[in-house]
């Protein structure tokens, strides 16, 4: 019993020490409002560049299917982190933008890669039959895409960007490389002023834990909606 007495003594000892003094729980508060910006502004930027880069992919133009191909074999083919410090130490070193910005970017741009492949996959699974009758009504190629071919697709692929969405999430926790404070980063400091790793450490994964629980089950609630709409 004086054990436990002890451990939780020590506990909240090392809880006040690593979060109430100095207001070192604002680094995470801080944190979470920097990794929810960045990837939610990546995401779109991701989703955008990847269903430009899906056409390529599709497309019958060589050289249009050329860059596709190329575009994303080196996106997925190199680490996500190499990609984040050559944009921001290479391509934006002399473009004074805010950090986040860029981050957000190089995200993106990394996402991109993989989205693109989803977007492509999505469309192949639509029957040829409802490209050839959207064309038999008169529509154009682009409308076809538009109007038909993009609303199966897209309730099809869904999920599936919903969970790139949450891996992006997570993927954000190496900007600390560049100099911003996300949920990761802001452990780290509070780990490096307390000497406390486990702490901070638990309240960071605490913190993820939370986030993409939350996440996972308002995307679930939007996914059943859509399959109760296509139920009707």
């Amino acid at each position: 019993m004086a054990g436990i007495s002890a451990w939780l003594a020590q506990f909240q000892a090392d809880f006040i020490q690593c979060f109430i003094e100095q207001d070192r729980y604002k680094l995470l508060l801080n944190g979470f409002g920097m990794t929810i910006k960045v990837a939610f502004f990546a995401t779109i930027l991701g989703i955008l560049i990847g269903f430009v880069i899906a056409l390529c992919n599709l497309s019958g133009n060589r050289i249009l299917k050329l860059i596709g191909g190329v575009y994303t074999d080196v996106i997925r083919g190199t680490p996500s982190v190499t990609q984040l410090m050559i944009i921001y130490f290479g391509v934006f070193a002399k473009i004074y933008w805010d950090k986040w910005i860029i981050a957000a970017i190089a995200f993106g741009i990394n996402s991109g890669g993989y989205v693109a492949e989803i977007f492509r996959a999505g469309i192949l699974s639509i029957d040829k039959g409802q490209t050839e009758a959207g064309r038999s009504l008169g529509l154009t190629s682009s409308q076809t895409m538009t109007r038909i071919i993009l609303p199966q697709a897209l309730k099809n692929i869904f999920p599936t960007l919903c969970n790139e969405f949450i891996v992006l999430i997570k993927e954000t926790a190496i900007m600390g490389y560049v100099g911003l404070v996300d949920i990761q980063k802001a452990g780290d400091y509070i780990k490096s002023a307390t000497f406390k790793p486990w702490m901070p450490l638990l309240a960071v994964a605490v913190i993820y834990y939370l986030l993409i629980k939350i996440l996972n089950l308002g995307l679930k609630k939007i996914e059943n909606s859509l399959r109760k709409a296509d139920a009707r």
